[in-house]
């Protein structure tokens, strides 16, 4: 019964989390008060950094207080962080959101998916990882549709929405199960962390699947979260069209609760090179074309192969952890991951603010690389099957 009960709670949480009302005109939500595309990345990396700074003491914490502490203090920072977006009015204010958002995302970085992963039958993982992120994006498409029809243009309410959606997500993590032994243990945190890391930075392979993943997720984010909505503008789309084409975009997002039963049909590795191929295809005419049909599948192109390849990643990754603190081993991963967005994000914001088809065709690059990172290392890590 608690196991059940966690498993709902976080698929609430995941839900609630995903309600970023905002989310269909985030961009032009900040270029509204002067921020340029340039210092969106720019408070983007600074973010990524202090995420690396805070994943440490967050590792060492999250072990020592337990999984449901952690994730009731990162969903009450996550709220406050969306009252501060909710009312930036500059650069500063922006930027204080981000940081705040920085220390959650070090804090849940492992935490959440580590209390699925201990809450189910481990022949269920990869379904329950499906149906998590597939929450999330669903809590994307209610936001979306409210938008569109109730919020259009107003960009306040939407971020007033968003802070009353993770209020409540906040408030359920209380209701959380503890999944984690606090117990004292005979290794020092720190002393464990180093263990760790030092185990991680010796798997080649795990590195090599890390950063081709981080590569690939670096270019969706970047792309169906800053820079559609330049494509769009550019293709002469109209601020109602961006959150109609948000919605279809966010259904197409559900689908990643097929990833299991789509991946079981092709096997891991094939599923793979299938999804991050797809993303070089949209990156590549996204660059090509200012047709606003074409942009529109692109994009939804990008979004679906995304949502395939989350919950299959997630999947190899956990089953790669081979220590008992499951937690700080997927925030070493996290950091990894996150060192590779920062030097990826600058990059995206200063060739956009320049030349926006440029910024694609680095995009498409940079999944090249993802692929043939993540081709070999799968041929070590993964079997078929």
């Amino acid at each position: 019964m608690k196991i059940k009960k966690n498993i709902v709670i976080m698929y609430l949480i995941g839900l609630l989390q995903g309600m970023v009302f905002y989310s269909a005109v985030s961009t032009l939500y900040r270029q509204a008060v002067g921020v340029t595309v340039f210092q969106i990345t720019i408070i983007e990396s600074i973010s990524l950094a202090l995420a690396l700074a805070f994943e440490l003491p967050w590792g060492i914490l999250a072990e020592k207080i337990g999984y449901k502490r952690t994730m009731i203090i990162c969903c009450m920072l996550y709220f406050l962080s969306k009252i501060v977006f909710w009312k930036a009015n500059g650069f500063g204010m922006f930027l204080l959101e981000r940081i705040m958002l920085s220390i959650v995302m070090a804090g849940l970085s492992g935490v959440d998916i580590s209390v699925l992963y201990l809450s189910c039958e481990k022949e269920r993982v990869h379904k329950v990882f499906s149906i998590y992120d597939s929450l999330q994006t669903a809590g994307l498409l209610i936001a979306a549709g409210i938008y569109n029809v109730f919020l259009c243009e107003d960009y306040r309410a939407a971020g007033l929405a968003t802070v009353i959606s993770y209020g409540i997500a906040a408030v359920l993590a209380c209701f959380l199960k503890e999944v984690k032994s606090t117990e004292p243990k005979e290794e020092p945190p720190m002393k464990e962390f180093v263990v760790i890391l030092k185990d991680t930075l010796k798997r080649k392979e795990l590195l090599l699947f890390l950063v081709g993943i981080a590569l690939f997720s670096e270019c969706h984010q970047t792309i169906t979260v800053f820079l559609n909505q330049l494509q769009y503008i550019r293709s002469g789309m109209s601020d109602r069209m961006i959150g109609i084409v948000y919605v279809i975009v966010t259904i197409i997002g559900l689908l990643g609760a097929k990833s299991a039963s789509f991946t079981k049909t092709l096997g891991k590795k094939k599923t793979g090179i299938l999804l991050f191929s797809t993303a070089i295809g949209a990156c590549l005419a996204l660059m090509l074309t200012v047709n606003p049909i074409l942009s529109v599948v692109a994009i939804l192109l990008l979004r679906l192969a995304y949502s395939l390849l989350v919950p299959l990643s997630q999947t190899i990754e956990n089953q790669m952890v081979t220590h008992k603190n499951r937690a700080t081993a997927l925030s070493i991963h996290s950091l990894i991951m996150d060192g590779v967005a920062i030097f990826t994000n600058l990059i995206y914001g200063k060739v956009s603010d320049c030349y926006l088809p440029a910024a694609f065709a680095i995009g498409m690059g940079f999944c090249i690389i993802g692929l043939l990172l993540f081709v070999y290392s799968t041929n070590k890590m993964v079997r078929e099957g």
